[in-house]
């Protein structure tokens, strides 16, 4: 079984695995942000936080947790596959499913071909939960990691969309460390019935971005 320490080696993969050079197209999405941005709701640094941190602690932060978890303790593959279409079934809008399908596909087929794993397509924290446990990577380092990407991703796009200096947006970031930390711990003691969100502006936003006319991003 995986122990809480992970070992330099452990934690090197974690990072290469969940660090933007990792090819799972992460940069071409933004989670509905560049709509928020286009709406007026994202305008400066403290709103982008503010919206950092409802996407974290209401929306698919916490159910991303959650889903990594019960993949990564899946007894099987017929329990693995219930858990994924369980992630389908939570995106709120076509992009929204698209983002977490494309990402976890590339993921499997990258990790597949460095190492000894045995992946088909499944959504990002699914493979990613899944991957960790047929590596024996310890679970609360991958959650940290996998949220702490996940901020990172979304602040690197708020970084060219608003636009944000590079220090207002580390700064946003370092302040949603705790929330990430938080979020992990939380995970480790919740269930796929603990699954539930409420970031129903971000929502909205992601299937307003469907039809946006001028973008950047796939979502």
């Amino acid at each position: 079984m995986p122990t809480d320490a992970a070992p330099l080696p452990a934690l090197l993969t974690l990072a290469q695995w969940l660090s933007p050079a990792f090819p799972v197209g992460a940069f071409s999405f933004s989670h509905g942000l560049e709509w928020a941005v286009e709406a007026g709701e994202v305008t400066d640094a403290a709103s982008f936080q503010g919206w950092l941190d409802a996407i974290l602690t209401h929306g698919a932060g916490r159910n991303d947790a959650i889903l990594l978890v019960a993949a990564y303790r899946a007894q099987g593959h017929e329990t693995l596959a219930e858990i994924d279409a369980t992630a389908r079934a939570l995106a709120p809008s076509r992009e929204r499913l698209t983002e977490t399908a494309q990402q976890g596909d590339a993921f499997a087929r990258t990790a597949c071909a460095i190492w000894p794993l045995a992946l088909h397509a499944l959504t990002y924290p699914v493979a990613v939960g899944a991957a960790a446990r047929a590596m024996d990577l310890p679970l609360t380092d991958t959650l940290l990691m996998y949220l702490h990407g996940f901020a990172g991703n979304l602040t690197s796009g708020a970084t060219r969309l608003v636009p944000l200096g590079q220090t207002a947006a580390q700064a946003a970031l370092a302040a949603v460390a705790p929330v990430c930390s938080d979020i992990a711990a939380q995970a480790q003691t919740q269930s796929i019935d603990d699954l539930g969100a409420c970031s129903f502006m971000a929502d909205i936003d992601s299937m307003k971005h469907e039809t946006q006319h001028s973008r950047l991003f796939q979502s």
